[in-house]
Parts: C-alpha cells; structure tokens; sequence
C-alpha cells in the first residue's frame, strides 16, 4: 500500500516529500538529540522541564518548515507571524536555558544540559527561520543576528566572555549549517520542478512544431491553387455575361484544378499520417533517454509492410507521449515480434502514475488507426507496470 503511494507519485512530488521529511526529521533530532539528551544528564526535575520546552520548539520549526515550503512552491502566502512567534520563542526559551544553566540547581550536569539546550534551540530555530526569507542577504542576517544575540545575552547572566563566543560561535556554525542545507534542498526542488516543466513544454512545442508543419504543407498545396481557381472563376463570369462559349473552357479548367487539388491534399495527410516504424523507434529511445529513462528496443523491423509500420509507428509515438508526460518512468522496453503471420509490438515502463486507461483520447485514435489494418490494442497497469501491445495480422494486409 505504501509503495504503490510512492510510486504513484511524479518526481518531482517524491523530491518535494522527501524534503519536507527532511525539515521534519531536524525537529526529530533535535528532541532526541538535546531534549533526551538533557533529561539524561539533568535528572527527572530540570531535565524533564528541559525536554518538554525542546519538544515544544521542535515542534514548532517542523510547522514553520512546512509552511514555508508551501510559500517558496507558490501555494500560501509567507508565514510572517509563524516566523515571528518561532523566534520569539526561541528567544525565550534560549534566555530560559542560559538562565537555568547560570543561577538554577547547581551541578556540572544541569549546566551542561542547559547550555546545549541554549545553543542547539538556538540553532535550529535560526536555520529553520532562514527557510522562511527568500534573498541570501536575509538568510545571512537571521543566522548572524541569531549569532549576535546569543553572545550578547551572555553579559548580563555572568557568562564568561570565552564561554560566550564559543556559544555565539555554535550557534553561528549551527544555523548556518541548517540555514544551507534548507536553502540548498528548497533550490534543488525548484530546479526538478522546473525541469518537469521543460519536459512538457518541449512536448508541447514538438505537438505545436508538428502542427505548423502539417499547416505550411497544406497551405504550399491549396495556396496557389485556390488563387488559380479564383481568378479563372472570375474570368468565366465574364465571359458567361458576355455571352462568350469560352467560358466553359474556363470551369472546365476550374474542376480540373479543384480535382487535383484534392489529390494533393490526400497525399499530404496520407503522408503526415504515415510513420515509419524504425524512425520512431530510433525517435523513441533518443527522447526517453534524454529525458534520463533507460530506453531497450530490441525486434526485427525491416520487410515489413508500409501499412503496418505505419501503424506501430504511430503506437510508438503515442506510447513514448504517455511515458514522458503520464509516468514517472525510469525504464522502457520496446520490443517488435513477428509470430505467427502476425506483428505484436510491445511498450513497457515501469513507474505508473495514473497513466491513461482504456478510453483515453490517444489511445482510442490507436485503436482506429489499428484496425483500418485489421488491428487490435490493449494497454493496461499491472504490478507497477503500463503495458501497451499492439498486434497487426501480416495476413490481413496483404490480402
């Protein structure tokens, strides 16, 4: 159940998961990490109030991260007043633990626990707030205010002046270290984002291309030939008001031009609708593996009819659309077989992501094209994998 949730998530979903996990799995260290930590040295009275104030911020940053990832992915606006209550209450609670480690129960234990509870609040708190500003000046102002403000809380609590650089100093290394590595993963996850987005804008420009081609060849076509129809029909009004026999010569030319026409544009189509198997093959695996999909093609494919290159051609390009645009694939295995007087074409990829069923569009005009050549298409997901096979009857298209 868990891995098909997984898998039926896109790439750049399981980054943006996994790095949420990772905001959330700071707050889980630092409970573990200087909560638990502090109830084991300072003992069930201040290390147990020492534990709960540490859960409390954790659980606060985890909630900070998360709002201010869905502000850098566009889906809220900024988490100003969260950012504002999270350094309030890492000031507080960091004053709180300097003060316990200074003036509160004696012993080396509890001042140890609460010094590190000081610096590691401190810390976290910094760099989970430097996830919520967007420009590297901001990100280094909150690190260095954090900084700044732990040394100079130090003077009027007694601190030494050595202990209290050396905590500035933690503190500086502490948040700038999960300021980084905030700001390095929210960039990493813009930038698979943004590389999702390219894919499918280039398979839009390619559809868009495509189009524009099929437009420029039929306007070269009909573009001439309708002038010519144009003018000649206009010559034999003319020529019918006056009473000339001329005239018929005249639309007689017209219908010859307008039938030519028509063959013309049937043999744009037909050659816009025709698609040479071994081409989009070669075609295919280019694409996949650009797009980082490990692509296999393996089956014979010369001597067979035009007629059915044609037409698993077509489920080529149309099976490699879904992988790039439906599917969160990492690989993809074509394979051509002739058995049995009859061609079977088969596409598998692995990572389906809701691919598209048995009445999808796309898949529909496949099964049309099929059986003009006598020719069926299942397609279907089954254990993680889409499947798409395609069998045209050698039989069928020779007779």
């Amino acid at each position: 159940m868990a891995g098909g949730w997984w898998r039926g998530k896109s790439t750049p979903a399981k980054v943006e998961t996994y790095t949420r996990w990772s905001f959330h799995f700071f707050g889980v260290v630092e409970v573990f990490s200087i909560g638990l930590a502090a109830l084991g040295q300072a003992g069930a009275g201040v290390g147990v109030w020492l534990l709960v104030v540490v859960c409390v911020h954790a659980g606060l940053t985890m909630l900070t991260s998360s709002r201010a990832l869905d502000w850098t992915r566009g889906r809220r606006e900024q988490p100003v007043r969260l950012l504002w209550a999270l350094a309030a209450a890492t000031a507080v609670i960091a004053v709180a633990a300097l003060a316990v480690a200074q003036h509160g129960p004696g012993g080396k234990d509890v001042e140890a626990a609460a010094g590190a509870v000081f610096g590691g609040v401190t810390a976290f708190g910094a760099g989970t707030i430097a996830l919520g500003v967007r420009e590297r000046r901001r990100v280094l102002a909150v690190v260095g205010g954090f900084a700044v403000g732990a040394w100079v809380v130090t003077w009027p609590l007694g601190l030494p002046a050595g202990a209290g650089l050396a905590t500035a100093l933690v503190v500086l290394l502490g948040g700038g270290f999960v300021a980084f590595t905030s700001a390095f993963s929210v960039w990493l996850l813009n930038a698979v984002y943004e590389l999702d987005e390219a894919r499918e804008t280039r398979a839009r420009l390619a559809v868009a291309e495509e189009r524009l081609r099929f437009g420029r060849d039929l306007h070269d076509v009909m573009g001439r030939n309708l002038a010519v129809i144009a003018l000649k029909s206009e010559l034999a009004v003319q020529l019918a008001r006056r009473g000339r026999p001329e005239a018929v010569d005249q639309m007689t030319e017209v219908q010859r031009i307008a039938r030519e026409s028509q063959r013309e544009v049937r043999d744009v189509v037909r050659g816009y609708r025709e698609a040479d198997l071994g081409a989009e093959l070669a075609g295919a695996q280019g694409v996949l593996t650009a797009a980082g999909i490990s692509c296999e093609v393996s089956g014979p494919v010369a001597g067979l009819p035009a007629e059915v290159q044609s037409a698993l051609g077509w489920v080529v390009r149309e099976a490699t659309t879904n992988v790039l645009r439906h599917g969160n694939a990492e690989r993809c295995a074509v394979s051509v077989r002739v058995r049995e007087e009859c061609v079977v074409l088969t596409v598998e990829n692995d990572g389906v992501v809701g691919p598209p069923g048995k009445g999808g569009s796309g898949l529909t005009g496949l099964r049309e094209r099929l059986a003009a050549v006598a020719g069926t298409l299942e397609a279907g997901a089954e254990g993680g994998v889409f499947r798409v096979v395609a069998e045209v009857p050698l039989a069928g298209v020779v007779a």
